[in-house]
């Protein structure tokens, strides 16, 4: 969370953060993270490390909710930890921000390829370009399995 800070909009870089959700003390459910999550204005911070120790993740300027559409704004961005941080904004090409039900949450899209996907278990994952964000692969393999997840909030 702390090299993250510089990254995040600047009316955020001096908030605390707290930890919302964590699979190690929460469970694996994405339902259980969608009624950890924060007030809806709340930002959340998404950090994923995939069992062959790879960290990555994305930013919401709202909280990560179900939903029946998209949300959000042009300061969600994904990150990877692999090796070194590297973001990956906001393209203009198209809002497709963050989009979940309590089967898959989604960050990033089109042409049917999705920058960051979580299943319903939080087992599972995926990361592909999308044009959403112009993003590398934020895993090593476009499919992954979940080691560990936490959301972050503001406190």
């Amino acid at each position: 969370v702390p090299q993250l800070g510089p990254q995040l909009p600047p009316r955020l870089t001096q908030q605390p953060w707290r930890l919302l959700y964590s699979t190690g003390r929460d469970g694996f459910s994405l339902r259980t993270l969608y009624r950890s999550g924060a007030r809806p204005d709340s930002p959340a911070l998404l950090l994923v490390r995939d069992t062959e120790g790879q960290a990555f993740g994305a930013f919401s300027a709202s909280a990560i909710r179900s939903s029946s559409g998209f949300y959000g704004t042009g300061e969600t961005f994904l990150f990877s930890f692999c090796p070194e941080l590297k973001v990956f904004r906001w393209t203009g090409r198209n809002d497709f921000f963050v989009n979940g039900d309590v089967n898959l949450l989604m960050v990033g899209g089109g042409s049917g390829r999705f920058g960051l996907w979580l299943d319903g278990d939080l087992h599972h994952g995926g990361s592909q370009p999308c044009e959403t964000f112009d993003n590398e692969t934020l895993s090593h393999r476009e499919e992954f399995c979940i080691q560990d997840l936490e959301l972050w909030g503001l406190a």
